[in-house]
């Protein structure tokens, strides 16, 4: 009897599953094939285990799906100076590594970062997109991996940026190049995402947003002439001494090209199982 009502659950469940995409459909008419089969094959103590751990496994394809989407509405809202509804997409104790230092806390760091620091830098306050400014952000080549207990889980994403300003741009940074009298900022930019999430009344949230910038380069001169310290990777300096500075500072301190490191992974390599050598070549 057990055995029946798990499988009508698991039914059910099929039923329930969001056709967001092909992996899920193939998951699903391939989960109802094999219960069906186990069904006749398998006691009923075997197939409440066995609809149990299939249960499991489509429920981490979804969870692995909902981290991609959740991460890619991170892209787009960046892309066009959403950063009210980057905050929204943090948990409370959440945090930011970026730049050198960590940002702590949804309404405190993460918001000091994003609202008070990139909100009044990049549009002068004003949410939304600004005439002329370039800021987007493509995010790809994501390796997943949520938990076994599917309440926790961490991700790798390769984020390559195009930005600037137009000459006609209203944005504090166009007005910054009229004003001196140089020609339109605009560059490139790689870098590597290593996030933790955290699953809060049956939603993800974005635990740790850890961003590595890995190189910069001028639009016209490339990355072959890009300058030392581009970016400047001092140590920073700390909230609150500095009002739009982060809490803390990250150890050991970052680099930048023509240097270069790698970002630690999450996971081990998936055939041999061994971890990342990390030695610099």
């Amino acid at each position: 009897m057990n055995a029946v009502k798990s499988t009508s659950a698991f039914f059910r469940s099929m039923l329930q599953v969001k056709s967001e995409s092909r992996i899920h459909l193939w998951m699903a008419v391939a989960a109802l094939s094999i219960a069906l089969i186990m069904t006749a094959s398998c006691s009923n103590k075997e197939l409440d285990q066995k609809v149990e751990e299939m249960s499991n496994r489509l429920g981490i394809l979804e969870d692995t799906q909902a981290i991609r989407n959740l991460h890619y509405a991170y892209g787009y809202y960046i892309d066009k100076c959403l950063y009210e509804d980057v905050v929204d997409l943090f948990a409370d104790d959440g945090e930011v590594h970026f730049a050198g230092g960590i940002y702590r806390g949804k309404n405190e760091g993460v918001r000091r970062l994003y609202v008070e620091s990139f909100l009044e830098g990049f549009t002068g306050g004003k949410p939304g997109p600004v005439h002329g400014f370039l800021l987007d952000h493509l995010q790809m080549q994501d390796v997943i991996h949520v938990a076994p207990d599917r309440k926790t889980a961490k991700a790798r994403f390769r984020a390559f940026m195009q930005a600037g300003a137009h000459v006609t741009s209203k944005s504090p940074m166009g007005e910054a190049d009229r004003k001196e009298n140089r020609e339109p900022t605009q560059w490139w930019e790689g870098g590597i995402y290593e996030n933790s999430y955290v699953k809060e009344d049956g939603v993800w949230k974005i635990k740790i947003l850890n961003y590595n910038p890995l190189w910069h380069a001028d639009y016209k001169n490339g990355w072959a002439h890009t300058k030392v310290g581009y970016i400047p990777t001092d140590p920073p300096v700390l909230y609150p001494e500095n009002p739009l500075g982060p809490d803390a500072p990250i150890e050991p301190a970052w680099v930048l090209w023509p240097e270069t490191s790698i970002v630690p992974f999450h996971y081990e390599n998936p055939v041999t199982g061994k971890p990342l050598i990390m030695e610099k070549r």
